[in-house]
């Protein structure tokens, strides 16, 4: 089991979260992330991004980008995540580095992921008001039924070190991942949450 730590705005957050497993980080670069203070500078970013190993997979979430953005993100990180209203049409460019991140509201349909590009998914929770970060539990049977599409599916949306091994265990997915779980403040990681973050949910199909 996959796992991204998502909201990370210093480096030492960013290597507690590499030391205890995780797979990839994610560096949110929406202007709607400063109200929860997981907001973070673009060089600040690239700083962390250069300081933590190799293997570690690097993300810029943004929000309906202009296209020269996501060319300077995908200089310096290696997969961009999209968390807005970006069309297939948009997305296509950048196909295997792009990630299209869906908030599942109960009319969701499952169909529509299979008409955007990129290796894999992302399901957060739907609130008319935010685009992410919700700290919301969505609907693990409709995101199984992503699952069963065929498409590799990053399931987040109010995952935490107490419910990310029945959210594994319900969905499959391929990945989880996490922000406003394993925070001791806004903007800030709780360095034991993050270990048990991730020790539950690698150790949930054991």
């Amino acid at each position: 089991m996959r796992v991204k730590i998502c909201g990370i705005t210093n480096l030492e957050d960013a290597l507690a979260a590499v030391d205890a497993g995780a797979d990839a980080l994610g560096f949110n670069f929406a202007e709607e992330a400063k109200k929860k203070r997981r907001y973070i500078d673009f060089s600040d970013a690239v700083d962390i991004a250069y300081s933590v190993q190799p293997f570690v997979t690097t993300v810029a979430v943004v929000t309906n980008p202009d296209w020269e953005d996501v060319e300077l993100y995908l200089e310096y990180f290696d997969r961009v995540q999209f968390h807005g209203e970006e069309s297939p049409k948009f997305c296509w460019d950048w196909r295997v580095r792009a990630i299209k991140a869906f908030r599942v509201s109960p009319d969701f349909d499952p169909e529509i992921v299979v008409t955007y590009p990129g290796r894999a998914v992302l399901l957060d929770a739907y609130d008319p008001k935010q685009r992410g970060g919700t700290g919301k539990t969505l609907d693990w049977d409709i995101a199984r039924r992503v699952v069963e599409i065929g498409k590799p599916v990053i399931l987040a949306g109010g995952l935490t070190p107490e419910n990310v091994a029945d959210a594994i265990r319900a969905v499959r997915p391929y990945a989880v991942d996490v922000a406003g779980g394993v925070e001791s403040a806004p903007g800030k990681k709780d360095h034991e949450r993050i270990r048990s973050f991730i020790r539950n949910a690698k150790n949930a199909l054991a």
